[in-house]
């Protein structure tokens, strides 16, 4: 079911589904929509109330004058939950939308349970060649013929204004991610590092993300790539349900991969 709430000037679409258990809010990956997450919205609404919601300037959701960043997005969110009422959620977030998850839970621990990032660094020394590439000039138009498509149906802007907001996330996605490992030895809620064993984000660095969590797990799913929950959707599904429940085991013979 598909809501709209508008706050401080930004009128958000979300879909919710679900009555039970902690809140979900699942944010998708820049140029994509809430419908990115048809994978796992039904499986976490069996368990939870699930958030999805249309990012700033992305689907069902306007944007508004001025530059956008990770930081922004996380502020919208804020505002969103506090508004909603949702009380604290459990934060997941897929490729530029873990960047904004984990802007969201540095900045607002008070709103957030568990965060997850899914193929997402936390510095652009982190990504894979492919990745950096893909972010090149001369790929532009491909990026471009990839996310239009996904714009221009939904967009309550206009098909016109697509140019304008892909010169955003163009900008946006060359100067992030630059959060660094540091500033997670801080972040003060349990984590999950996920991603695929192809994904933009070398497997190194996410080793190192969950090392440097105070709190932090990590799960490299095989086979797939960085769009693992439409490859393996059930399987991210009951990886999500599994680091949500709050009965957690214990690990019986821990030999330093995470620590060492």
């Amino acid at each position: 079911m598909g809501e709209y709430l508008t706050v401080d000037g930004l009128r958000t679409y979300y879909e919710v589904q679900g009555s039970g258990g902690d809140p979900v809010l699942l944010l998708h990956g820049g140029g994509a929509t809430a419908d990115s997450w048809w994978g796992q919205l039904s499986q976490l609404a069996e368990h939870h109330r699930v958030y999805a919601p249309d990012l700033r300037g992305h689907g069902r959701t306007h944007d508004l004058p001025g530059p956008v960043s990770s930081a922004l997005l996380a502020a919208d969110l804020a505002a969103l939950l506090t508004a909603v009422d949702t009380g604290p959620v459990h934060l997941v977030g897929w490729s530029a939308g873990g960047t904004v998850a984990l802007h969201l839970a540095l900045r607002h621990p008070e709103l957030v349970r568990k965060v997850v990032t899914i193929g997402t660094g936390v510095c652009r020394a982190g990504g894979t060649e492919a990745d950096r590439a893909m972010l090149a000039e001369e790929n532009t138009g491909l990026l471009e013929s990839l996310f239009r498509p996904q714009y221009e149906p939904l967009s309550p802007d206009g098909p016109e204004h697509f140019p304008v907001v892909f010169a955003k996330w163009l900008r946006m996605w060359r100067e992030e991610p630059e959060i660094g490992l540091d500033a997670l030895r801080g972040l003060a809620v349990p984590a999950l590092v996920l991603q695929g064993d192809d994904d933009g984000v070398t497997i190194e660095h996410a080793a190192a993300m969950a090392r440097a969590l105070p709190d932090g797990q990590l799960a490299v799913v095989p086979g797939t790539s960085h769009a693992v929950p439409l490859e393996k959707p059930e399987l991210v599904g009951r990886l999500l349900l599994d680091f949500f429940a709050e009965q957690q085991p214990r690990r019986l013979m821990p030999l330093g991969a995470l620590t060492g």
